[in-house]
């Protein structure tokens, strides 16, 4: 397979949204389809559209008592259900706009509009409601415009009215027809919109199992590859060796291990004596971190990859049968009679199919379901001092102590600045996050309510920021108190930057100048500055830190901070 077998899996290349060639299957039947991947949250969303137009009309003048509506996709039924099956969650928004055309015929009669889910059942629930209940939305809510029906179309209405909301049960998604009925009568009206199917989370990529001692394995039925394997998964450990998986036939096996700290080897036997293909890394394979491992075989060639490493190709052997024929049960972890396997194996797939190493693992002995320690392979993703946190299926990134957002933290948290606008946030007790505070207000130069705490003091702050500006002088930041304590970071006339204190203690306020560098260019920079006591370290940029420090006579407390300003001074 060339392509990624999910989004999830292109997210964790570091790849940003836009639309990827997944193939969910690997090199199984169903081929690889083009759909749009949404990495703009901690999960990622799947999209995969289709043709039919948002408010289609319906009717109006259709003497057809139905009138079918297909939808047809950029993806097969079946490649669609192998993204909706292996999702966490999966919805579809449907709507159906009326004038005069009842929709569910509620709250007792035979509905007048269905759609057809996979499978080609029809089903007779409606957006934002779910699988048996004969109701839309507002039904549900209590909140239709006749009391009287669960529907807002069903009061028959000559005025417009929609009934819209998510389907999100899955199973039986995606929507391929809507038939609409109640649209031949005159002034009859309709029109139907469908969005495009949208999937979230993978369970596939994350499924994971924790082989704790070398003597436990798993156990699947006997793997089915007589002609073609295809066989793919992840692994972690720091043994530096392990059979990952084995399936023996009388003669015949195939095998996969972990061979020494940095070789990976396939071997298998149809008949012809055994074939071994060894990749070689260059790098300790045993580094805790997460590895690849892709091996297939035809009958014409074998190959195994690991990670990025060059393809090892073999050619099949032109004498022997060219079936694997195999007869024990699959064991995943160990061999028999063989060192087993300490560590982590993930997402393993054997000719497209997902095997549910987790479920299994919660009735085995010395494995356990799911994998901890992502973050050594994924934490580099979490930019701007975002930090990894561990996740049971995954990783996320916390980005509250950054200036930044989004799953990766690279989504600037910022605004725009016109002349004499500012923005001022209010200190609060300790333990409340920048972010989390309540007044993020634009204000004009009345007074906010304060609510923050005069018995905070800081003995050391940490501050970054970044700005780009062509106006100077301006002021960037400033910090007021409930005392005379304050500080600021501004740009003075010549374009450079210049950062004060004044903590107490001393007649001016501490000026920190940086003389040679033109700050008010337009162009994009980050300002870092940690005080601890009296020492102060400046970063600008990718220039080297720079230290500093405040008067033998200043106090080092900035006493009870007040507020924060960006862009002016009051």
């Amino acid at each position: 397979a060339i392509y990624e077998l999910s989004c999830e899996a292109y997210k964790h290349l570091g790849k940003t949204s836009n639309y990827y060639w997944i193939d969910p299957d690997g090199s199984g039947a169903l081929g690889p389809l083009k759909v749009y991947c949404n990495m703009t949250e901690d999960k990622v969303w799947t999209t995969v559209y289709h043709d039919l137009q948002m408010q289609t009309p319906v009717g109006g003048n259709n003497l057809e008592k139905l009138s079918v509506l297909q939808l047809n996709y950029s993806a097969t039924m079946d490649q669609i259900s192998a993204i909706t099956s292996s999702a966490e969650y999966c919805e579809q928004f449907i709507s159906y706009s009326c004038k005069m055309s009842r929709l569910l015929n509620t709250p007792e009669g035979n509905p007048y509009t269905w759609w057809v889910g996979k499978a080609n059942e029809k089903h007779y629930y409606w957006g934002g409601s779910g699988p048996g209940i004969q109701k839309c939305a507002c039904g549900i809510e209590r909140n239709c415009t006749d009391p009287k029906y669960y529907c807002n179309c069903d009061a028959d209405y000559k005025q417009w009215r929609k009934d819209t909301g998510m389907l999100s049960y899955k199973e039986h998604l995606p929507v391929s027809q809507v038939v609409v009925g109640d649209v031949d009568r005159p002034g009859s009206e309709a029109k139907v919109s469908v969005g495009p199917v949208r999937c979230q989370g993978d369970r596939n990529y994350w499924n994971a199992a924790s082989f704790v001692t070398s003597s436990s394995y798993l156990h699947f039925s006997t793997f089915q590859g007589e002609t073609s394997a295809d066989i793919s998964f992840y692994f972690k450990t720091s043994a530096s060796d392990g059979v990952f998986l084995e399936n023996l036939g009388n003669t015949d096996f195939i095998k996969l291990e972990l061979k020494s700290a940095t070789e990976v080897s396939f071997s298998f036997d149809v008949g012809n004596g055994p074939v071994e293909i060894v990749v070689k890394s260059p790098s300790q394979l045993n580094d805790d971190q997460w590895h690849r491992v892709n091996a297939e075989r035809n009958v014409k060639q074998a190959s195994l990859q690991v990670d990025q490493l060059p393809l090892e190709v073999r050619k099949a052997p032109t004498e022997g049968h060219t079936r694997l024929e195999l007869y024990s049960q699959l064991y995943v972890g160990a061999a028999g009679g063989q060192r087993g396997f300490l560590g982590c194996i993930r997402s393993l797939r054997m000719n497209g199919v997902t095997l549910d190493l987790e479920e299994r693992a919660k009735v085995t002995p010395g494995v356990k379901p799911g994998c901890s320690g992502h973050c050594t392979s994924y934490g580099m993703y979490c930019a701007n001092g975002g930090k990894c946190v561990e996740k049971y299926n995954g990783y996320s990134c916390d980005c509250s102590k950054t200036a930044y957002d989004g799953p990766f933290c690279i989504k600037d948290v910022g605004a725009f600045f016109e002349e004499g606008m500012w923005l001022r946030y209010n200190f609060h007790s300790p333990g409340t996050s920048m972010k989390d505070l309540v007044s993020r207000t634009l204000l004009s130069s009345t007074d906010a309510e304060i609510t923050a705490s005069p018995d905070l003091n800081l003995n050391k702050e940490e501050l970054s920021f970044s700005f780009s500006t062509t106006k100077s002088p301006c002021v960037l930041l400033y910090i007021s108190s409930y005392t005379q304590d304050f500080m600021a970071v501004l740009v003075k006339p010549t374009g450079n930057l210049q950062i004060r204190y004044s903590l107490g203690g001393t007649k001016d306020p501490y000026n920190i100048d940086i003389d040679h560098r033109n700050m008010a260019n337009g162009q994009p920079h980050t300002v870092n500055i940690t005080r601890n006591g009296r020492d102060i370290v400046l970063q600008l940029d990718h220039y080297p830190p720079t230290s500093y420090s405040l008067p033998a006579t200043s106090d080092i407390q900035f006493n009870s901070p007040k507020a924060l300003f960006l862009g002016k001074v009051i």
